[in-house]
């Protein structure tokens, strides 16, 4: 066993001796020692119930005959930290749970691991440790929060960031306002939408690192308490055979994470995390291969943001071996790969049943494409992401003048000031990784513009990002960022763009000549963060294009 450094030999007296100080046995301490890496804590939704979702993984180790040992990592609630200074903390904070995780696992030894996330960049955080580790692993999520209910109709968080724009040109009240806030999120779990959280608990279980009902049993469910003992257990049987993450997250698994993201209309954040993950797992993913995908994946499913359903109609539908088995089908799924289970892909899908309410068949798709698309052109020469899913017919293609902001405040001013008009094409820059620093998301001006009704008449782009809970034509991660000399840091008050999602082409229509004067009088970026990790992070941190990682 990995932990016999940690405990076996005389050599070790001291190193058990501290073991035992902690209140263990030696018929404990010589079971395998399994770390369960919990996200608990008191201020996150998503979190707060997963003290019990770690009591239940613990118990299912020690059925097993494991000796479970917790430690927590951080989280930040990007929904709280939204609007404000504490989002451009929240990408970065990926970076510190997989370096953090790294340094408890390698410093105690332990032999595997049971992953406990359940929020944006906790998953990605963990997945990126588990990768680099590569010793056996297996994640069970917290799960969705239920939906929210108002005047007989489910609600969602989305609901609530799209009421400041409607409460804002008077369309609700202070009464209906305060309602709302109530009704919207009734509970612990993940919020409600196909979200990034959501999402990225669906691909964890699609890239064979999760139980069948990770990504889809309500956080507050017996469901979700006896799939993390399950969880608990099956660590032992991956630790038994030696079953790794790399084992598990090839190329062809990641490719099955894409794939069904497109069929979910996932968040475009994925497009971050994914080749993130990948890096640490020894792979490259770069973003050619989403749009390949994209173009041969059918859209089964239309979640908020993108429609009427949550996750728990998805839950009902038959989850994620349901999406798979239908890909499936169609040829579009490796169903040979290995997975947490023990069994294959295709073994875990073989019986998956299928709700056609809520998830259409592959023959009978929303599109005949996956719900990202990935644009270039000369303003975004390395890629921008938008989930094509959830923008209206009317601004598949749009062309109208420019409305440029250096950074997110002065956007959303602008907005609920009245200066944004139907027909405009909003810039929001200095908002990149670099940039920002951190690659804030842009979920108050998108959500404020959807409010005001102008989410099907005016485009936003923008080097930083989307939340999950964006829609309409929102365009995110243009690179090179402007803070890299990128072209969106050129862009002046009224030039044209156009952008062109079936194409996959977003355009700046300015001359050769003109971009070359602007560019000698462009002054290089002075950074906003001069202090602290995030000036550090600032400095290390690559293009959205290649997942926003460490360099």
């Amino acid at each position: 066993m990995r932990s016999d450094a940690a405990k076996k030999g005389f050599e070790r007296a001291p190193h058990r001796s501290l073991f035992y100080a902690t209140g263990l046995t030696p018929e404990e301490l010589d079971r395998p020692l399994i770390g369960v890496v919990n996200a608990f804590n008191e201020i996150v939704p998503g979190h707060v119930h997963l003290d019990k979702i770690a009591q239940a993984v613990k118990a299912g180790v020690r059925m097993a005959g494991g000796t479970p040992l917790e430690f927590n990592v951080i989280g930040v609630c990007d929904g709280i930290a939204m609007g404000h200074s504490g989002m451009n903390y929240s990408l970065p904070s990926r970076e510190l749970i997989a370096d953090s995780v790294e340094s408890m696992v390698t410093g105690h030894a332990f032999d595997g691991l049971v992953f406990i996330p359940n929020c944006d960049k906790i998953i990605p955080g963990m997945l990126m440790a588990a990768g680099r580790l590569n010793i056996p692993a297996i994640f069970v999520s917290g799960g969705p929060m239920l939906a929210g209910r108002y005047q007989g109709e489910d609600i969602d968080l989305k609901t609530l960031f799209e009421a400041v724009g409607k409460y804002k040109t008077g369309q609700l009240d202070d009464e209906e306002l305060c309602a709302l806030e109530m009704a919207a999120c009734p509970g612990c779990g993940s919020c409600a939408g196909m979200f990034t959280a959501n999402t990225m608990n669906c691909l964890t279980e699609a890239l064979g690192m999760g139980l069948p009902g990770n990504g889809t049993i309500p956080a507050v469910t017996g469901a979700r308490l006896r799939l993390a003992k399950q969880a608990g257990m099956q660590i032992l049987s991956l630790l038994e055979v030696n079953l790794c993450p790399r084992d598990i997250m090839t190329r062809a698994a990641f490719e099955n994470a894409i794939a069904v993201d497109m069929a979910l209309g996932g968040s475009t954040n994925t497009v971050l995390h994914l080749p993130a993950i990948a890096h640490d797992a020894g792979l490259d993913l770069p973003l050619s291969v989403f749009d390949e995908i994209s173009k041969r994946t059918p859209y089964l499913i239309k979640l908020s943001p993108a429609g009427p359903h949550h996750i728990q109609d998805l839950d009902e539908a038959g989850g994620i071996p349901a999406v798979m088995a239908e890909l499936n089908g169609k040829g579009i799924i490796h169903d040979d790969l290995p997975t947490v289970t023990g069994k294959s892909v295709g073994e875990n899908i073989a019986t998956a049943r299928r709700c056609t309410l809520v998830l259409r068949s592959a023959d009978d798709p929303y599109s005949q494409e996956g719900g990202i698309a990935i644009l270039r052109g000369n303003l975004a020469p390395e890629g921008a992401v938008v989930k094509a899913a959830a923008v209206s017919k009317e601004m598949q293609h749009h062309r109208g003048p420019a409305r440029v902001f250096d950074g997110e405040e002065a956007a959303l001013k602008a907005v609920l000031g009245g200066g944004v008009m139907a027909g405009d094409v909003v810039v929001i820059r200095y908002e990149g990784p670099r940039g920002g620093p951190g690659m804030r998301e842009m979920l108050m001006p998108t959500s404020v513009l959807s409010g005001m009704g102008l989410d099907e008449k005016v485009a936003l782009i923008t080097d930083g990002r989307f939340s999950g809970a964006t829609r309409g034509a929102a365009l995110g991660h243009v690179s090179p960022e402007a803070a890299s000399g990128g072209l969106i840091g050129l862009i002046e008050e009224g030039d044209e763009i156009e952008i062109d999602i079936p194409n996959r082409l977003l355009t700046l229509h300015v001359s050769e000549n003109e971009i070359a004067r602007r560019r000698e009088d462009w002054t290089p970026y002075t950074p906003k963060i001069q202090h602290g990790w995030l000036a550090r992070y600032a400095r290390m941190v690559a293009s959205a294009s290649e997942g926003a990682i460490l360099k």
